[in-house]
């Protein structure tokens, strides 16, 4: 994309920002000087399970898309507003397949409205999305994707349209993507790598910048389909924090107050369990090692707990796993007897444990369903 096209991108972004405003509140405490990753305090939760009262698990609709068939729904997330062919609150999948089902040859974007019986509608088909595998939505339902066979980042309007295409470093086999707006300060989407394990923050304003906060996650260097890397990517604006998932060994890493984090501020090491740099203090380990068995998608839920879903249980399972903020395995849940390695895309919406909806897309059927009250 060139210099003028990222600019005139860049200032429609933040003109919506600027219009959207903040949302949320709170701020999470960083750990004191000298306090370790083992002991950094954590805001308090109840550390009651939602996962465990949604007992329906109901099917939308399918996620194949109308015109090219495509498979395999990897990237999920929820339309914020009512602009272009998405209607507020509409269901966002990205297709990770072709219909030959060949792994990683996806381009296309569906739209489902968030109920049973739901058709799938196509909103894009770039080839800037072959192999898409995340994918964030702005304010005004700006498309953000993170394609790892095209490897490059295209942003998409909400009428299908793309928009630019950010290519080149520091974006390598990009394999998450998290849209990020803090009470205080800059929106901005944060991107991680499965080709280097890193995650990057893309800062929005006049122009786009970039800054690599973290380095060193645990990589696979898997061809599509046996991918893992940080990925999963959720964040929590009412403490400022984000959640890793890293398949490769079995993590939830959190970075608090993340927005602070600096261009090389954490460094991660000996396997995802420990940090350097000048923010190692804002990394901490949420979760690592069993029931997690190649988590790559995560939710957050109402009361901020955070659900993972797993990718290489036995065969018959596929389980979610539901964590407390402090790190407190709450609940399992198998979504899916089938074969495994159908849990990917995951999104909650709902205020309270009293209106949460979990909805997954499921891999062995090509469908995306939810678990409600």
């Amino acid at each position: 994309m060139t210099n003028s096209r990222v600019q005139r991108v860049a200032v429609a972004i933040a003109a919506t920002l600027t219009i959207a405003g903040c949302r949320g509140g709170g701020v999470v405490p960083s750990p004191s000087a000298g306090e370790s990753q083992s002991t950094a305090r954590a805001v308090p939760d109840k550390e009651s399970s939602i996962l465990k009262t949604l007992k329906k698990e109901v099917v939308i609709g399918s996620t194949v898309d109308p015109v090219y068939g495509q498979l395999n729904p990897y990237g999920l997330t929820v339309a914020p507003a009512t602009t272009g062919d998405f209607t507020k609150g509409d269901l966002v999948v990205c297709n990770f397949n072709d219909k030959k089902n060949v792994q990683g040859t996806g381009f296309t974007i569906v739209a489902l409205h968030p109920k049973p019986g739901s058709k799938p509608t196509l909103v894009s088909h770039s080839k800037t999305l072959v192999g898409c595998d995340a994918l964030a939505l702005g304010p005004a339902d700006d498309i953000w994707a993170a394609a790892f066979s095209a490897d490059d980042n295209p942003i998409i309007s909400a009428s299908g349209k793309l928009e630019g295409n950010i290519k080149g470093k520091p974006f390598n086999h990009p394999f998450g993507q998290i849209f990020a707006q803090p009470t205080s300060g800059s929106a901005a989407f944060y991107e991680s790598n499965a080709g280097v394990g890193t995650v990057v923050r893309i800062n929005l304003g006049s122009k786009f910048t970039f800054d690599v906060i973290a380095r060193g996650f645990a990589v696979n260097h898997g061809k599509p389909g046996s991918i893992f890397a940080p990925s999963g990517l959720a964040y929590d604006a009412s403490i400022d924090t984000l959640y890793i998932v890293d398949g490769t060994n079995n993590t939830v890493v959190a970075f608090s107050k993340v927005s602070t984090i600096p261009n090389g501020g954490i460094i991660v090491e000996k396997g995802g369990l420990k940090f350097k740099g000048p923010s190692a203090g804002q990394a901490r380990v949420l979760f690592a090692g069993a029931p997690l068995n190649g988590p790559i998608s995560s939710a957050l839920l109402a009361n901020g707990n955070l659900v993972v879903g797993n990718t290489t249980n036995p065969s018959g399972q596929n389980i979610m796993v539901e964590l407390s903020r402090s790190g407190k395995v709450l609940a399992t849940r198998n979504v899916d007897k089938g074969a495994p390695g159908s849990i990917f895309g995951m999104v909650a919406t709902g205020k309270s444990a009293a209106d949460t909806k979990l909805y997954f897309n499921d891999d062995n059927n090509n469908d995306l369903r939810v678990l409600e009250r």
